[in-house]
């Protein structure tokens, strides 16, 4: 999500939400309409304890290990951001939480987000034995993989700001 964006939509969830309650109230009543408020938190809250912590440590594990994260672990970590959108009362984070949960919608966040991740030194980990060159050869590439023997830089003797401190 574009950052420009982000603060209307931080602005219009609570409207919409409101606006929800507003149109189920009416439809199916007060009562009727608080149960469904809890009932969709007492369903996040089984389904983030079913989850547990457990997911983010295995993801920590696989990543410090240099293992790409794949579909395995992908329908956990849905699973987690479903029940957490389940937990925050309303209507629509409802909808897009049971869309979460549906194996299409889980497909297609997978293709939309896996090529974006990077495995760097996948086979090397913290070893101290000879390091191997995991530089992206591609020349298309946005990855720049500099060591400091590539850039050094002396400072500017000449520049306004040398040997100057914050608030002189």
């Amino acid at each position: 999500m574009r950052f420009s964006i982000l603060p209307a939509f931080i602005l219009l969830l609570p409207l919409g939400e409101i606006a929800g309650f507003v149109v189920v109230g009416r439809a199916i009543g007060l009562a009727l309409t608080l149960a469904l408020v809890m009932a969709s938190f007492v369903l996040g809250v089984v389904l983030l304890r079913r989850q547990g912590i457990g997911i983010l440590r295995r993801m920590s594990s696989e990543g410090r290990n240099g293992v790409m994260p794949g579909r395995d672990l992908l329908k956990p970590v849905m699973t987690v951001i479903a029940a957490l959108m389940l937990i925050i009362p309303g209507f629509l984070t409802d909808i897009v939480a049971i869309l979460i949960l549906l194996p299409p919608v889980r497909e297609f966040i997978w293709r939309a987000i896996a090529k974006r991740f990077v495995v760097v030194n996948a086979k090397g980990g913290f070893s101290a034995g000879p390091k191997s060159d995991f530089r992206d050869r591609n020349p298309n590439s946005k990855v720049v993989d500099l060591d400091e023997e590539d850039y050094h830089r002396e400072p500017d003797r000449k520049s306004p700001w040398s040997g100057k401190h914050l608030g002189d």
